[in-house]
């Protein structure tokens, strides 16, 4: 018989990393900062979308990369050096002639544990504010993405996928307890809708949600709203930044997590004989 101990509790970090044009400033910045959230006791690291090329289907072809290529290289090393999970935010990926917009997850051995890439493209038109068609360059995933770590199982989401709640619900009957979603919603969708989301996505599913924004750039031709943030199971932020580059610590809770869920039961109480939520593939 083979037990498992998981430990109640452990530190998260999120890294605003202000990106610049210049793939190789963000790596080296983006390392630097994860080994300073690291020396501050985080297990648990995540980086922000598009952390290593600015954002827009102009760029993605120029900075995209294979998987493993230069920037995942740098995260494993970076992961194993300080001894944590690390979630690579995300980057343009190349492969078999398409792109993608792909999150890379690695283990304190600096394994790759998972590879998330976008399932729901941000193609949206809201007349007058902003117009964005990730179609027009890259193609969507198929599939779910969770990975194990010592603490909890964690799902994956990219940015868009968030406004996707049966996919939260999934990862929820598959056994996470932390969803992150690294993201960079705009000055038009950030203010109306990231925060709500995320309270949504953690209240309906009892379980702790995280999102990572690029910090804000105001001279960028796609200006992110940043406030990465952290909700509680019981749908309470946590923790946010603001809109400039900084790392925003929680600690995750696992007990309190296990006391909402016995407190307020919906997931054993859900009717399955009346409707569901399945995964296809």
């Amino acid at each position: 018989i083979i037990f498992s101990f998981l430990l109640p509790a452990f530190r998260l970090a999120l890294i605003q990393l202000h990106v610049s044009g210049v793939k190789s400033d963000n790596l080296q910045r983006a390392c630097g900062l994860v080994r300073e959230a690291s020396a501050k006791g985080a297990k648990l690291v995540a980086l922000p979308e598009c952390f290593n090329s600015p954002y827009g289907t102009q760029y993605f072809k120029e900075y995209a990369e294979k998987i493993p290529g230069e920037s995942t290289q740098k995260l494993s090393e970076v992961a194993k050096e300080c001894s944590i999970y690390l979630i690579g935010g995300s980057i343009p990926e190349e492969d078999g002639g398409k792109l993608y917009n792909t999150c890379a997850v690695f283990g304190p051995d600096g394994a790759l544990l998972a590879k998330h890439r976008k399932v729901h493209l941000f193609d949206i038109n809201v007349p007058g504010k902003i117009q964005f068609k990730e179609s027009e360059t890259l193609s969507p995933g198929n599939s779910f993405s969770m990975f194990d770590t010592s603490y909890c199982k964690v799902g994956l989401g990219i940015c868009y996928d968030m406004r996707f709640a049966e996919m939260a619900q999934i990862y929820s009957q598959k056994g996470c307890q932390l969803l992150i979603y690294p993201g960079a919603f705009n000055m038009t969708t950030g203010p109306a809708h990231w925060e709500l989301l995320q309270r949504g996505r953690a209240v309906d599913n009892q379980l702790y949600v995280a999102t990572v924004s690029p910090a804000r750039d105001e001279n960028a031709s796609y200006v992110a709203w940043g406030h990465s943030t952290v909700v509680n199971p019981w749908g309470e932020v946590i923790a946010k930044a603001g809109a400039e580059e900084t790392v925003v610590y929680t600690d995750i809770d696992l007990k309190k997590l296990a006391e909402i869920r016995q407190q307020i039961p919906i997931l054993s109480q859900k009717r399955s004989d009346l409707y569901g939520v399945e995964m296809k593939k």
